[in-house]
């Protein structure tokens, strides 16, 4: 059985920075990264006024640990020695272009996508949008470029209706120290029939990425974004904790694909939410391995009549490991619907958790909720939960939930073996028949990638 080559992931190339900010957060950190940014300065005022909110707000005392997570060793700003969005591989340095290499990001740029970016530790290393979308009046940007050259739009839209740095600490550390992403604007009835992609690598040890995903989807448009992140293992810990807001207008369709293999030694601490208008959709794919902790929750809130939320999300946690992971949908208006399918695997003591909100407002007649949950345990040791929460207000609303969990069948296990499948290889065979929801509706590439993680990390379940 084809292999996934672990050291695609793990590799490291040697630091080469023109640019680190000591380890912890104070005001003069927040004004280095502004001032070497060269930004306006409306986005200094906003990153350290995000500053104070941090200082003023708790950490989480709910869910995974986080006592081993020691802010004041963080280095929050690592800029490599390479020139910033380059928009031929030609002009990335050659250990940066091997490393994106390893990961197929050209290659899938040529075959079937309608513009890259690339990030690599604090700033963008390549990013580029074909012609024909181009002269189409999309937007696909480098968000610090973004900043510069749609100050309007930017304001308009960040970190101010969706996400708010008041929503809890790390939202706010985010908006303090928010280094580069993506920023994306579908005009009006224009429906990009090919995916945008970034993918968001970290190499620097003890080092922290905060991109910032802005999508705003006018009204009628469409448009479909995948994110990858990864970095190579180190002793130290690291910290993610991006930001994703999306913006769907009236009659607009977004899908947002995810598929995050952070070491395992990196806090995943991402939000990510979304703002629905009249007969908008928003499609949410998650997927995760990798990470010591991950505290994501990505968020729906319909507020436009017949407005939609979908979300499949899959985690998977092995020793040493917490995925809490989950969604929140806020059902405001008529007829609006959310739907969740929620997976997870848990092998070698690993963790996880569904962690859910329906909240359905008293305007929000008729509305409709369903959640299924379904947890994959693959030996005595390891842990599932659900902790699922409900807040109907409106009237005649419809709402389910639906949990399970259960172990590898032994009998399944006996029978494919009668099939002349080892133990091992019959396990996988199960395995990706249990997530076969959310990788059917992955690109395929990132479908290949992403059964390959789960049959390397499956290895050894059974014998």
């Amino acid at each position: 059985m084809e292999t996934l080559n672990r050291e695609i992931f793990d590799h490291k190339n040697k630091e080469n920075l023109v640019l680190k900010t000591l380890p912890g957060l104070s005001d003069d950190v927040i004004k280095i990264i502004s001032e070497d940014k060269k930004e306006p300065e409306w986005m200094k005022q906003r990153r350290l006024e995000a500053l104070k909110i941090f200082k003023k707000l708790k950490m989480p005392d709910w869910g995974p640990s986080l006592k081993n997570l020691d802010l004041n060793k963080i280095i929050f700003y690592t800029k490599p020695n390479l020139k910033q969005n380059a928009k031929s591989w030609d002009e990335v340095p050659e250990d940066v272009k091997k490393t994106f290499e390893r990961l197929g990001i050209p290659q899938a740029e040529r075959e079937y996508l309608a513009g890259v970016g690339s990030q690599y530790d604090s700033i963008n290393a390549y990013h580029k949008l074909k012609e024909e979308w181009e002269k189409k009046g999309v937007i696909f940007e480098d968000f610090d470029e973004a900043v510069k050259k749609y100050p309007e739009l930017v304001q308009k839209y960040y970190m101010n209706k969706c996400v708010s740095p008041n929503l809890h600490k790390f939202a706010a550390l985010h908006a303090a120290v928010t280094s580069s992403g993506t920023f994306i604007y579908i005009p009006k009835g224009v429906k990009v029939s090919m995916p945008l992609q970034a993918y968001f690598r970290m190499n620097a040890e003890r080092g922290g990425q905060f991109e910032h995903t802005l999508i705003v989807v006018d009204d009628g448009a469409e448009v479909s974004y995948i994110e990858g992140c990864s970095s190579p293992s180190y002793t130290s810990e690291s910290l993610h904790a991006g930001c994703v807001e999306i913006f769907v207008g009236k009659n607009a369709r977004a899908r947002y694909i995810s598929v995050e293999n952070w070491s395992k030694k990196t806090y995943n601490l991402n939000t990510k939410r979304a703002i629905v208008d009249e007969n908008g959709i928003v499609e949410w794919i998650n997927c995760n391995t990798g990470s010591c902790v991950t505290m994501l929750y990505p968020t729906s809130v319909l507020i436009g009549k017949n407005a939609k939320s979908e979300y499949i999300g899959i985690a998977f946690a092995g020793k040493d490991q917490h995925q809490d992971t989950g969604h929140k949908s806020y059902l405001l208006a008529e007829d609006t619907s959310s739907n969740v399918i929620s997976k997870s695997i848990s092998k070698d003591g690993g963790i996880t958790a569904y962690r859910g909100l329906i909240k359905i407002g008293k305007n929000a007649k008729n509305a409709k909720s369903s959640v299924q949950c379904d947890a994959l345990l693959a030996d005595e040791i390891s842990k599932s939960d659900t902790i699922p929460y409900m807040n109907v207000q409106g009237e005649n609303a419809d709402t389910s939930h639906e949990a399970t969990v259960g172990k590898i069948s032994k009998e399944k296990i006996f029978y494919l073996m009668s099939k002349g499948l080892s133990k091992e290889e019959a396990s996988k065979m199960i395995v990706s028949g249990f997530i076969e929801p959310v990788t059917k509706v992955l690109p395929i590439e990132y479908a290949v990638e992403f059964n390959k993680l789960i049959e390397m990390e499956m290895e050894g379940a059974v014998g």
